[in-house]
Formats: C-alpha cells, sequence, structure tokens
C-alpha cells in the first residue's frame, strides 16, 4: 500500500469507534486498497491506489467461491477476452462530465479527454459480524487536475451463506458547474465472467420481464437481474435500481458480450424517439444514488429477484 493511502487506512481506524479484527466481514488493508473477507473466505478488493484510473472492486466472488467478474485487464486468464480494458471489475464513472471521460480512462489511452477518479480520503472502513462498511470520498478530477465533482460513496458488505449482497450510497457534489452529458458509456457498471455473458451460457431479464440483450439494452427497469453458468454451476448478478433515485427507473447498458449497467443519464443515446438531455449540476448542488448488487445461485425466478427488490425499495 503506498504511504499516502497507508495512512489513509489508519486514519480511518482511528476514526471509527471500533475495528474488530474479527467477524463474518472481515476489511483489511492490502497493497492499494482493501480486500473483503465474508464468512472466512476471500469476497473482492476495492482497489483505488495510484495504478487505478478510477476506484473498482476486483475479483467479485459468488458464496460458492467462484469469479464472476472477468480477470482483464488486472490479470491474464487463458481465453478470456481482452476487449475494453477499462471495464474492471465493478466501477462507477460516467463517459461524459463537461465533456471530460471518466469511464474510458485507462492511464494506456491516448485521448486527451480523459477525467480520473482518486481517493481524496478514506473515512472509515468498520468491519462487522453482520456487515461491514467502507466510507470514502473520491475527486473526480479533469486532466489538468481541476477537481469538478466530489464522490461521498459508502459500500456495505453483508453476511449470507448463499448470496454475496452490496449496497452503494453514493452522493455526488459539484465543486464546479457540470454538466452530465446524454451518453453511452455509464454509468455503474460490472464486467462479468466471459462464461456467464449472453455469447455463452448467459441471459438477460428485467423488471418487466423482457429478456435477452436486444429487449433490454436501453430500457427503464427497477432492476435487472444477468444469470449464467460456471463451472457447472447457475449464478446470477442482479442490479436493483433504488425507487428513490434521480430518473428512476433508470436506463440499462446490458450487453450480449459482458458489460452490465445502468446509466441515469443516458436518454437520446438509448432512444432516439427522446430529446437530447444533458443533466446539469449547478456547484454546491448534489445528487444522491442508491444501488444494491447480489450475486445468487440460480436463475431469476428461483432466485426470487423481484421479491428481493420489492423489501429492498421498502427501505428508506
Amino acid at each position: 500500500m503506498t504511504s499516502r493511502l497507508w495512512r489513509h487506512f489508519i486514519l480511518a481506524a482511528s476514526l471509527t469507534a471500533c475495528f474488530p479484527l474479527l467477524g463474518q466481514v472481515q476489511l483489511k488493508p492490502v497493497s492499494d486498497g482493501i480486500a473483503i473477507d465474508i464468512g472466512g473466505k476471500p469476497f473482492s478488493s476495492l482497489h483505488m491506489g495510484p495504478d487505478a484510473p478510477k476506484p473498482y472492486l476486483h475479483p467479485i466472488r459468488s458464496a460458492s467461491g467462484k469469479e464472476v467478474t472477468r480477470g482483464f485487464p488486472m490479470e491474464t486468464v487463458e481465453g478470456e477476452s481482452h476487449d475494453h480494458p477499462h471495464q474492471r471489475g465493478l466501477w462507477f464513472a460516467h463517459e461524459d462530465v463537461n465533456g471530460f471521460d471518466f469511464w474510458n480512462n485507462e492511464f494506456s489511452y491516448t485521448t486527451k479527454n480523459r477525467g480520473f477518479i482518486v481517493l481524496d480520503r478514506l473515512v472509515s472502513a468498520q468491519s462487522g459480524q453482520k456487515s461491514g462498511t467502507i466510507h470514502a470520498i473520491f475527486d473526480w478530477k479533469d486532466p489538468h487536475g481541476k477537481i469538478l465533482v466530489k464522490e461521498d460513496r459508502t459500500m456495505t458488505f453483508y453476511d449470507d451463506p448463499s448470496l454475496r449482497i452490496m449496497d452503494f450510497d453514493i452522493t455526488l457534489t459539484a465543486v464546479t458547474d457540470c454538466v452530465f452529458g446524454d451518453a453511452k458509456d455509464g454509468t455503474f457498471g460490472i464486467r462479468i465472467a466471459d462464461v456467464m455473458n449472453e455469447k455463452h451460457t448467459g441471459k438477460i431479464t428485467d423488471s418487466e420481464g423482457r429478456v435477452g440483450m436486444k429487449e433490454v439494452w436501453g430500457k427503464r427497469a427497477d432492476w435487472v437481474d444477468y444469470v449464467g453458468t460456471i463451472a457447472g454451476e447457475k449464478l446470477g448478478i442482479a442490479i436493483f435500481d433504488h425507487p428513490a433515485n434521480p430518473g428512476h427507473p433508470n436506463r440499462w447498458h446490458a450487453r450480449d458480450y459482458g458489460l452490465f449497467a445502468l446509466n441515469p443519464f443516458g436518454e437520446h443515446v438509448f432512444d432516439k424517439s427522446a430529446p437530447i438531455t444533458p443533466h446539469p449540476l449547478p456547484a454546491g448542488k448534489s445528487w444522491r444514488y442508491r444501488w444494491r448488487v447480489i450475486i445468487h445461485p440460480g436463475d431469476t425466478q428461483s432466485a426470487g429477484i423481484a421479491g428481493m427488490y420489492k423489501k429492498y425499495a421498502a427501505s428508506q
């Protein structure tokens, strides 16, 4: 871990009332961020060091221990696809903020308008018996280092014998007048394991009963579930859009090759009959977004995704 990030982690430990060493959800410092263990087994790691153009979780595992996210570009896996290297694990970003691209922003790219999302400070990292929580502040910076947006993010990870559940509570506050563009590449995304995508064993289903990329892509829905098979086990990744989110129900940028994302800012780009709709966020103003991700065994129906969404939607 870099000395700067280590200082953040130590500060977080001092700020929390309790940082238990034992618990069903354990948060531990690693070289470039925080590792998350659930029930004594590795679940994922939050990467937010200087080598990350934006923070991301990788790898993400099911309760049975199978990796449901693609390894590339963080690791080389034989036979795995190598497209879209900016799609790292699970991340949050957008293609167009004041013309700067925080989504397609690998350091190796040569585009001039790349923005970067960097850690400002780690507020707390709290392990626990039933859940663990990471609270961090990130800065969305243009290529010259100017901060456009402050992101206040809380991630909660829950202990469960058969599910892996993550809650994201994200508040974006504009430091200067900002416009989030009506652009395709956004915003809350996962790159799933190749074997799970619709080109292999996968199937995309949304809350409206639509099935497959051609029916789901660009449509509005409360939730979408991407189900496939890994090493003989049927597994799904469901994303829930909280009803209090701006623009709910939001549009889905879910693709057959394995990108699985929802985009609160895409309008005309998904539906040519809709007007081009920029989303201004004046300086000092904020948006709050909440999403839940569930990695589950079985298909959409057997997992009871619709019922789980109803319970989530009723939460404050």
